[in-house]
């Protein structure tokens, strides 16, 4: 039996009010705020008994406002890069507003993370809501998009649904840090992670895909068997990882697959990731520096939590060849993820 709560957090200027609604299990308890459908907590025991929150994130709402890391966030309309910003949907271009590097990343400016969701309670968990007028940070179509938080014992699902009155990319993901020894701690390197794909998509220098899907096996990417991540970072090119695991390939049919598993090993805690979306991002939070100051005054450092972002492929829309990202109208989105905590 899931208990379900909410109360008024704060009052974001010329936006309105945000509530922080509560999700307790008998295992796990999950906070969420109605500013970008943000997961602010997931709270479960180690092999000690105790109880740890397992995600990075803020005391206060302005540093929610103010967040540039989207932390716990509802990422939309498209989620990671799209080259240049731009794309062509029917014929017709479009040029999206560029904020990371020479690309777009995770819906624009100002994304779904940005937004007041409009929530209501359902059986164990609630349904946020909100429209993206026709033109918002450049996509074409209005959006009607909902993403519903559900709590069942020890899984947290997240079910993602759109409609749109033009043919749209949309993509969309949760983009929290995850530290299983608990948010405020200083690393991931003693966490063991195994990720569930024969390949993955090699990138440029700006981290848009090249086109090739790339088989794991001899590389530093074949995570099919469980790795420490301090070791596997090593062997890694660049800072971490920031890479798309194909899970699916074009083509394939919608099915739940087993995505990911982390386990670490001092507390005994297990997270386990299933998904309908075709890939995943594995992130190791490569460009928290320090300056960001959490919840009881942890410094989030580079390494300090890593994201399982469960979407479709990057830059899929200017990839013929990758797994279609376009919702027509008339059409409906619609993709579960499921994250699972226990003690091992």
């Amino acid at each position: 039996m899931t208990e379900v709560s909410k109360q008024q957090w704060g009052e974001v200027p010329g936006l309105g009010n945000v509530d922080r609604w509560t999700l307790q299990s008998s295992q796990v308890r999950v906070e969420v705020l109605t500013l970008g459908a943000i997961i602010r907590s997931v709270c479960s025991r180690g092999k000690d008994g105790r109880m740890e929150d397992l995600v990075l994130g803020f005391d206060h709402l302005e540093g929610y406002v103010l967040d540039r890391r989207y932390l716990g966030a509802m990422v939309g309309r498209v989620a990671n890069r799209i080259a240049g910003g731009r794309l062509v949907v029917e014929g017709t271009e479009y040029q999206l507003d560029i904020n990371n590097g020479p690309n777009a990343i995770h819906g624009g400016l100002r994304g779904f993370n940005k937004a007041i969701w409009v929530a209501e309670a359902v059986k164990g968990g609630l349904c946020l809501r909100h429209t993206s007028p026709d033109g918002d940070q450049g996509y074409p179509g209005e959006l009607q998009v909902s993403v519903t938080y559900t709590l069942q014992g020890e899984t947290l699902t997240a079910e993602y649904q759109a409609h749109s009155t033009k043919t749209t990319p949309i993509n969309l993901t949760n983009h929290s840090y995850f530290n299983l020894a608990g948010q405020g701690a200083a690393d991931i390197y003693d966490h063991e992670v195994s990720i569930s794909a024969q390949s993955y998509l090699p990138v440029d220098d700006t981290s848009i895909p090249t086109g090739e899907v790339r088989e794991v096996e001899g590389t530093p990417f074949d995570l099919r068997k469980p790795v420490l991540i301090g070791c596997q970072l090593n062997k890694v090119p660049g800072t971490g990882f920031d890479d798309n695991f194909c899970l699916a390939l074009p083509g394939d049919p919608w099915a739940e697959r087993h995505a990911a598993r982390v386990c670490h090993p001092v507390s005994g805690r297990v997270l386990e990731v299933s998904t309908s979306q075709p890939g995943v991002q594995f992130y190791t939070a490569n460009v928290l520096d320090g300056s960001l100051m959490g919840k009881g005054g942890a410094r989030y450092r580079k390494h300090s939590a890593f994201c399982l972002e469960t979407q479709n492929w990057p830059n899929a829309v200017n990839q013929a060849s990758f797994p279609d990202s376009l919702l027509r109208p008339g059409e409906e989105y619609r993709h579960i993820t499921r994250f699972t905590i226990t003690t091992a």
